[in-house]
């Protein structure tokens, strides 16, 4: 059982040029490499020419913003919702974008509110649908004949559909992109990166919950940040302690066992710029695509602690990012 292991893993050449190099599986030591035809397919083809067409389009988008979590069920897709109401509340002069490319769990439609919406095409693009007079979205979603509708592809046409998410859709002026990602660091983080590499990418926000199954995959997740050298702006703890809508008591779900985001973002320098309670008013205002900022119908929904946080959280990136301008 001790060789079983090892016998698993296929060996390198003993002078392999790396997967990096354009003579990655075509140099004479990688003849019967099993490794081969896997390096052979991943060589560079040269630049991507949609790349500069990907920057131009977006040039007057003017701050670009990943949403990640290392784990999915942590709240990202909300908290891209609601950080997106929140800046457009905070300015109605604000334009707001949000860009959902979560693909096989495309959300966004849903908790804004706008699933029989659909996108249409004109001579500049797909046209975004405006959620309010300055926000508007864009999502895999949309383009699914349902929402039960499955997207079952492979890596290669999940990234197509990506680069055609950012070069075709026309969002003319815009303050803020939001970008709502899948969970992890798989192929659509490293070809969102990669896309919008010319564009002018600020950084990442990063979401997690107090406990420490969630930080071990963050924690993943800011290494990933590093290696492509993507700005991390902040971590937001979602679901920090649990408010009754009877009481007002908020109680801890998941205790912080290693101390949390807290912790986390005082150990690698990364600010915190917010704990968000987990609140059912706030899960049923998604879930049925209410504005808590802008709804008329419940003064309780409008008074509710979790929208100051929020509120807080777009302050903060918006003061976080002013900061990166002047420096």
């Amino acid at each position: 059982m001790s060789n079983a292991k090892s016998e698993l893993v296929a060996p390198e050449p003993e002078h392999c040029p790396g997967t990096q190099s354009e003579d990655a599986g075509q140099a004479s030591a990688c003849q019967g490499c099993p490794n081969q035809k896997i390096c052979a397919s991943s060589t560079p083809a040269g630049p991507d020419p949609d790349l500069d067409y990907i920057a131009q389009k977006l040039q007057n988008v003017k701050h670009k913003i990943l949403i990640l979590s290392g784990k999915g069920g942590v709240g990202k897709s909300t908290l891209t919702a609601m950080l997106a109401r929140a800046l457009a509340a905070s300015n109605e002069n604000l334009n707001i974008g949000v860009l959902d490319i979560d693909l096989c769990g495309p959300s966004a439609p849903r908790l804004f509110g706008v699933v029989n919406e659909q996108v249409h095409q004109s001579g500049s693009g797909w046209s975004p649908v405006y959620v309010e007079d300055n926000l508007a979205l864009m999502s895999a979603g949309f383009l699914l004949p349902s929402e039960d509708s499955a997207l079952i592809w492979r890596g290669p046409k999940k990234n197509g559909l990506i680069k055609q998410l950012l070069r075709d859709v026309d969002w003319d002026n815009l303050d803020y992109l939001l970008v709502d990602t899948p969970p992890g660091t798989s192929d659509e983080h490293l070809s969102i990166v990669q896309y919008l590499s010319g564009a002018g990418l600020d950084g990442c926000l990063i979401i997690t919950t107090p406990q420490e199954v969630a930080l071990l995959d963050v924690r993943k997740q800011v290494d990933f940040c590093r290696k492509v050298n993507l700005p991390i702006l902040g971590f937001i703890e979602n679901m920090s302690g649990f408010k009754c809508p009877s009481c007002a008591h908020q109680s801890i779900i998941w205790p912080a066992l290693s101390g949390g985001a807290e912790k986390m973002a005082n150990d690698m320098n990364v600010p915190l710029l917010g704990k968000i309670p987990l609140d059912p008013l706030i899960g049923k205002a998604c879930d049925e695509g209410i504005n808590p900022f802008l709804d008329e119908t419940s003064e309780e929904l409008r008074k509710n602690p979790a929208i100051n946080v929020y509120s807080n959280i777009a302050s903060a990136l918006k003061t976080s990012l002013s900061a990166m301008e002047i420096n």
